[in-house]
């Protein structure tokens, strides 16, 4: 490699947030570089500066963040001097970035089109017309699909999925040399993160553009990234090859990361891992290594002495940098470049040793509970142990152990489209759900998947009574709660609670915890005032938090914490069905896996039944007992988890799941894949026959013109397709006409 070759060379970047109680160092002396036509990615929990790290390289950080160290040379000029009118002829030009949340990022008044030519025009002084035949082009380049139309739409009227397209386009639309892409697919189905994450990948391809991919999912990273560098409160803890760091990691944080993503050979007996602690505090980080009080590996020299970063050197191998005095801030001789393996750890991890932990034992292990508290904006404070509050009992009543609990029976749900403010003129219907009937029995976990605006969080909000189906029968507990009256309902609620995607939005936030915990009770009068601020400790207690997290507000804890919150709020009825809707979808792997094994203890404790919405299959197949795969408001298959991942039926269901990252360079090279691709048609006007024809690899004729019915693949296994993958099973009906046939046949 040569000096030309290098896009962006970063040594000893430092960058600080000061605020009134402190300075936090988000990002303590980063070295690295990055080739034309590279993608390295960046990888880390939630607050191990891999985001600032990218807004230090564009310079824009908040007022109150500085780079107060180190160099960022882009293309051999060093960016550190140049004053903010330099740097807006750099943005855009030379480097741009694609945000997390395309929604925040666009501006909502304008239309798709204007955003795009604004930044071609400040650029190159172009006519407005020219800018705009460039927005289209960028457009058509991103493969947005009908591209002179979307020139006129606004970001609300576009999917996720097509508002990221519409995000990279307006950071290729003056063609930088280097893209940082920042969660770009994060919120998003597993079908179009694929697409999203081609997409990138053909571009850097093809225009030999240098990428930095900021993502906290390691699958991403198996089968995007050329190189790895993995962040720990600040400091880069590893950096190597995709394919070596995959196969022999050595960073104990590492292997923590990738010991806890959910997999689908995942033994379902066995609970996840999850990082013990919490990460530490920037204003005032420990001395030595910063993942000391979380590692297994730790001894008291990592609490003494800071291990610099050096190459591997095999097992038994010296570090360098051992026996040193510690210094504030160790620096790198130079940046990491291709080809090396560096790490910073005394005791690196030997992977033939790592052992798993049962369900049984992470439950043990999680009493006493012993949890810090996360303030967003102040930092992190230390882990303090508290007393536990002895665990609520389960409800009296036995519960019988394969009982129907929850019926739905052709159920339809359809919402108005109307226009005008006065007589709000009828444009038509979106059919949110057609003809959905399935059972789920008492304590087990029914999992729904399907992409965005297929119908399942509907569903949620029907069986939680939220909604009234259009049609149809909701019977739960023998009882038809789409027909109840108010008083009823509200009575038949305290068995059944919904988890929302977000617990930060889902929360009052000027509503301390304590009182957003006890609200239902007051609301069913379940108690003495007394009684109900026991209940309260015991919640917190039963999921992990102090019992001094009462008197704060939902702002004062981090996602995870907040999601613990949720739960807490949603069993404080003692419910018998909780409906969890993508109740990980935004969480860090290592937080994810302690809300996943939570769950499924509590649900052991508690009898509980769980509907586990998600568009992640590794977290359902983790999670579900029977699966259920919608598309476009129709239930496409469903079956015994295991069975429904081993042998799919239908092409959506082989798509959903080929479309997943696997955590494995090797494996992502070998496996077969067969794509979703296109666009999900309009709930409005659904495509007639099979509803998924328009996107499936197989249809034929008769998918446009027939429905196919739901038709049996094995023990509880159903699927609707003409063309199914798997042979289906004959049903007596079937038989029987294959009898009549063959008693008319003249032969």
């Amino acid at each position: 490699m040569t000096d030309r070759d290098i896009v962006l060379d970063v040594e000893n970047l430092r960058t600080e947030f000061r605020l009134r109680s402190g300075s936090v160092r988000a990002v303590d002396g980063v070295s690295f570089t990055v080739q034309a036509g590279e993608c390295v990615g960046l990888v880390g929990e939630s607050g191990c500066g891999k985001s600032t790290t990218g807004l230090s390289i564009m310079k824009l950080l908040p007022n109150v963040g500085h780079v107060v160290g180190g160099s960022i040379k882009l293309l051999g000029r060093d960016l550190g001097p140049l004053k903010e009118r330099e740097m807006q002829h750099v943005r855009g030009n030379d480097v741009a970035m694609i945000f997390q949340d395309p929604m925040t990022s666009l501006n909502p008044t304008w239309t798709i089109g204007r955003q795009i030519a604004e930044a071609y025009q400040l650029h190159n002084h172009s006519t407005q017309r020219d800018a705009l035949l460039r927005a289209r082009e960028v457009l058509e380049l991103v493969r947005l699909p009908r591209p002179a139309e979307r020139l006129n739409a606004y970001p609300h009227q576009l999917s996720g999925g097509l508002r990221q397209r519409v995000m990279i386009a307006m950071a290729l639309v003056n063609s930088p040399r280097l893209l940082i892409a920042d969660e770009p697919t994060t919120a998003l189905d597993v079908t179009i993160q694929a697409q999203i994450l081609d997409l990138i990948d053909n571009l850097r391809r093809d225009f030999e553009m240098a990428v930095i991919l900021i993502t906290h999912d390691l699958g991403v990273i198996a089968s995007r990234a050329n190189r790895v560098m993995v962040m720990y409160a600040g400091k880069i803890a590893e950096g190597a090859g995709t394919d070596e760091l995959f196969s022999s990691m050595r960073h104990p944080y590492t292997e923590a990361l990738f010991r806890s993503i959910p997999r689908f050979d995942q033994d379902r007996a066995q609970a996840l891992f999850s990082i013990p602690g919490v990460p530490p505090d920037l204003m005032t980080p420990p001395p030595g290594c910063r993942f000391a009080p979380r590692c297994r590996n730790a001894q008291p020299r990592c609490t003494q002495e800071e291990p610099l970063l050096a190459p591997d050197t095999g097992a038994g191998g010296s570090r360098p940098g051992a026996g040193t005095e510690h210094t504030e801030t160790p620096t790198l001789p130079h940046a990491i470049r291709a080809g090396e393996h560096v790490f910073a750890c005394f005791y690196p991890v030997d992977l033939s040793s790592a052992d798993q932990p049962t369900l049984q034992e992470v439950e043990e292990a999680a009493n006493p509970v012993v949890l810090g508290l996360v303030d967003a904006d102040a930092g992190v404070e230390a882990a303090q142990p508290i007393s536990v509050v002895e665990r609520p009992p389960s409800r009296a009543e036995p519960v019988a152990k394969g009982e129907v609990l929850l019926s739905l029976d052709d159920v339809y749900k359809e919402f108005p489209v109307t226009a005008g403010a006065v007589l709000q003129r009828k444009l038509g219907t979106v059919k949110a759900v057609s003809g959905v009937s399935f059972d789920v029995r008492r304590g087990e976990t029914f999992g729904l998947v399907g992409e965005s605006g297929c119908g399942k969080t509907t569903i949620g909000w029907l069986v939680t009574a939220l909604h009234r189906p259009t049609s149809g029968e909701i019977l739960f507990s023998g009882e038809d709660i789409g027909q109840l009256r108010w008083r009823s309902l509200r009575r038949a609620r305290r068995d059944l609670q919904l988890m929302f995607q977000d617990p930060y939005a889902s929360l009052d936030p000027r509503m301390r915890v304590g009182p957003t915990i006890r609200e239902p009770l007051n609301i069913q009068s379940v108690g003495s005032r007394t009684e109900r601020r026991q209940r309260v400790a015991e919640l917190l207690a039963e999921v992990g938090l102090s019992p001094k997290a009462a008197g704060l507000y939902p702002h004062e804890f981090s996602g995870g914490q907040r999601q613990r919150i949720g739960l807490a709020r949603a069993l404080a009825l003692n419910p018998k069905l909780i409906v969890a809707d993508e109740p990980v979808s935004a969480l860090d792997v290592s937080i994810q896996a302690q809300i996943l094994n939570l769950m499924r203890g509590l649900q052991t404790r508690h009898e509980l039944t769980y509907i586990v919405i998600s568009h992640d299959l590794a977290v359902v197949r983790y999670l579900a007992d029977t699966i259920g795969v919608m598309y476009l408001g129709k239930l496409v298959e469903i079956g015994p988890a295991a069975e429904v991942y081993e042998r799919p039926a239908h092409p959506y269901t082989r798509g959903l799941i080929d479309a997943v990252p696997i955590p494995d360079p090797v494996l992502e090279k070998q496996r077969e894949t067969v794509p979703v691709r296109g666009e999900l048609p309009s709930a409005m006007d659904p495509p007639s026959g099979c509803r998924f024809r328009t996107r499936c690899p197989l249809a034929q004729d008769i998918c446009a013109e027939v429905e196919p019915p739901l038709r049996s693949f094995g023990r509880s296994h159903r699927a609707a397709c003409h063309f199914p993958l798997e042979t289906p099973e004959q049903t007596t009906d079937e038989a029987l006409v294959s009898g009549e046939e063959l008693r008319s046949s003249p032969e």
